[in-house]
């Protein structure tokens, strides 16, 4: 299993990679949000917000946003390293914050919405990319934890 470090400089580096092949691919715009999106992705949205981590540390006072994150998802199982699901509940736990901001503050929740969606029916591609950004951090940080599945799924695969 990699250190905090080794999981930083390969995050920085792997994106870097990501966002050159994703601009050959579908251009400049989309190679740096399929770049950005795997260091944002790699260091604020890790799979290891559930420990005293250096990502968990990057959030500096608004840590406090992952203690149920950290109290309900057992280390290393499919609900925080699983392809797909561990990001997946991590964007909905930051959705889920947003909207008890909003209902307290009397912002409306969706605000943003038809901004959001503008954006994904104009630009699809830079849609693509932000996931794929995302989802390519979380199995970059599977890998070099030494295996590219949850724990769960390994012992399952064994049997």
């Amino acid at each position: 299993m990699a250190s905090g470090r080794a999981h930083d400089r390969a995050t920085l580096l792997f994106s870097a990679l990501l966002g050159v092949s994703a601009a050959v691919i579908w251009g400049l715009d989309s190679g740096l949000v399929a770049a950005a999106a795997c260091v944002i992705g790699g260091l604020w949205l890790s799979p290891d917000l559930d420990t005293h981590s250096n990502a968990l540390r990057r959030w500096g006072p608004l840590r406090g946003l992952w203690w149920p994150y950290r109290r309900l998802i057992p280390h290393r199982s499919v609900w925080s390293h699983g392809p797909l699901i561990g990001t997946g509940l991590r964007l909905l736990l930051l959705l889920g914050w947003w909207s008890l901001l909003s209902a307290l503050t009397g912002w409306p929740t969706n605000a943003g919405l038809p901004q959001m969606i503008l954006w994904l029916e104009q630009q699809p591609q830079q849609a693509i990319a932000l996931v794929i950004g995302l989802e390519a951090s979380a199995w970059l940080h599977l890998v070099l934890d030494g295996d590219p599945w949850p724990v769960e799924w390994a012992q399952r695969r064994r049997r």
